[in-house]
């Protein structure tokens, strides 16, 4: 398996997918180990000449004043990650954690952090051998950085807290001497230097916005099917009229539906049976576009914080020289997650619109709730119930982190960016996105089994929504009576995580579209 060379500065989300997920191995570039060398020589020399370096020969944020001893300085890196594992909650997933570690040494790599080269190296060694540390999900600001989950991630490094080896959970020591990884001593600045910083947050919202390229794929298909479903009209997705208010996520979308219906015989022209549609499928260009544009801005935001330095002190080698300042502060990643997660959450709001338009017979004209046998059988019923209380739960998860600050460290921390809340939530709305979409899916092939009866119906799909239909009703059948339907979601949500929908539909109408 061929490793990822990390050097600071090109690391993408799908790298961090590939190392977070896929267990690809990792090494230091030869010209980041020299970097991380000259650091770590700038900060003995600056231990040497007895100058006041904050959290070197310092204590922390409010107590950064007080100057330390020189013997007294590996304590307090110690004490520093002692003090700080006080997280609350269920562990983050493995795949966030191995995420986080690489985040944490690809910020080393630069060369501005003024720990030992070890210190990185023994990362990269916990990533190859899969040593996942005990890392719970609550207790982070995301103002210092996210110190709190990140000293969690420090604690097996110095034979201390749980990780998991091999599946097996254990002591953080017992992980190391398993995996036969030396463990370390933390000298000036390393524990400084291992949580001070916004790998957390980082690591959440970028495996959450690599799903979220899927989720974005999958509503457009599902939209499709809704279209076909409802006998959609046409000319809504003109390309004339969206080229006249050319936001890029609008003219996209709109391409992409009509790659998706293109010679469906399903679809209507403005006139044949209604003049236009309601806006969930009228204006659904407009909407999904508008989210596509959002997560866009996101997927920039997160590339540039991968490969940023985010420490404090910062140690300039050439300079000879630690300078204080805010890198750590997490308002450019709170910002980016909250509008993250609101563009999602309206993906699932205008799904589950459509997925009304389907069940109500006074809307779609179909049975009502898409059962032959009404009364006896209730359908698909409780399916818009489930989803619409996926989407009213999104809205007050969609409320943003960023605009809550508590003070903290005796108010030295005055402002603070929930940032971690930020991708925490933004990763709960996508999942439930995932599960309204494939509720839509449901109905929407459902609907289109009950339109063959009218003489349209499968056989005159378009070309993309006959791939997802296909791929759908290999485990899951037209509801002729009632089942348990969470068996069928179940399924239909699988297609879309392991990506097979979307594979099925590029694989006949091309690429649907990325960001």
């Amino acid at each position: 398996m061929k490793e990822i060379v990390l050097t600071g500065n090109d690391l993408t989300l799908e790298d961090v997918v590939s190392v977070g997920r896929e267990y690809t191995p990792v090494a230091l570039s030869e010209a980041s180990k020299e970097k991380i060398r000259a650091s770590r020589k700038t900060v003995e020399d600056l231990v040497a000449s007895g100058k006041k370096v904050y959290g070197v020969t310092t204590g922390f944020s409010a107590a950064g004043e007080t100057q330390l001893d020189p013997e007294e300085c590996h304590v307090l890196q110690r004490n520093l990650i002692l003090s700080h594992a006080v997280g609350a909650g269920d562990p983050f997933p493995e795949d966030v954690v191995r995420a986080i570690m690489l985040l944490r040494v690809n910020n080393m790599a630069k060369g501005y952090s003024g720990c030992r080269l070890m210190i990185a190296e023994t990362l990269i060694e916990m990533l190859n051998r899969r040593v996942t540390p005990f890392v719970p999900e609550k207790g982070s600001l995301g103002a210092s950085g996210d110190l709190c989950p990140l000293a969690h991630m420090v604690l097996p490094m110095i034979g201390l807290g749980e990780a998991w080896y091999q599946g097996h959970k254990m002591s953080g020591s017992e992980a190391m001497k398993a995996a036969g990884i030396p463990m370390i001593e933390l000298t000036y600045k390393e524990g400084l230097s291992l949580i001070n910083g916004t790998q957390v947050m980082t690591a959440v919202g970028a495996l959450t916005l690599y799903d979220t390229i899927q989720i974005m794929k999958t509503a457009d298909i599902a939209l499709a099917m809704s279209f076909e479903a409802n006998r959609g009209v046409i000319d809504a997705l003109d390309p004339r009229l969206h080229e006249l208010r050319p936001h890029i996520g609008q003219k996209e979308t709109a391409e992409i539906l009509r790659t998706l219906l293109q010679g469906s015989k399903n679809v209507t022209r403005q006139g044949e049976i209604r003049v236009q549609d309601g806006y969930a499928l009228r204006c659904a260009p407009i909407v999904h576009g508008a989210s596509r544009d959002a997560m866009r801005y996101a997927k920039k935001r997160v590339e540039t914080e991968m490969n940023s330095v985010t420490d404090n002190p910062i140690i300039y080698a050439d300079d000879d020289e630690a300078i204080s300042g805010g890198n750590f502060h997490g308002q450019p990643m709170a910002l980016a997650f909250d509008f993250l997660g609101i563009a999602l959450a309206e993906l699932a709001d205008i799904s589950e619109r459509r997925i009304e338009r389907l069940v109500n017979p006074s809307i779609g004209g179909f049975p009502a709730f898409l059962v032959e046998n009404g009364g006896l059988n209730s359908g698909f019923m409780i399916v818009q119930y489930s989803a619409a209380a996926l989407v009213s739960e999104n809205k007050v998860l969609a409320h943003p982190a960023a605009v809550d600050s508590i003070p903290s460290s005796a108010n030295q921390e005055d402002h603070v960016s929930m940032g971690t809340i930020a991708a925490r939530k933004a990763g709960t709305i996508m999942r439930h996105v995932r599960r309204v979409l494939a509720m839509e899916l449901m109905c929407g092939c459902q609907a289109v089994d009950l339109l063959g009866n009218l003489g349209w119906g499968p056989d005159c799909l378009g070309p993309g929504t006959r791939a997802a239909y296909e791929v759908i009703r290999e485990k899951c059948p037209k509801l002729v009576e009632d089942r348990p339907l969470y068996e069928d979601i179940n399924h239909c949500e699988e297609t879309i995580t392991s990506e097979r929908l979307i594979h099925r539909v590029e694989e006949a109408v091309g690429v649907i579209g990325s960001l």
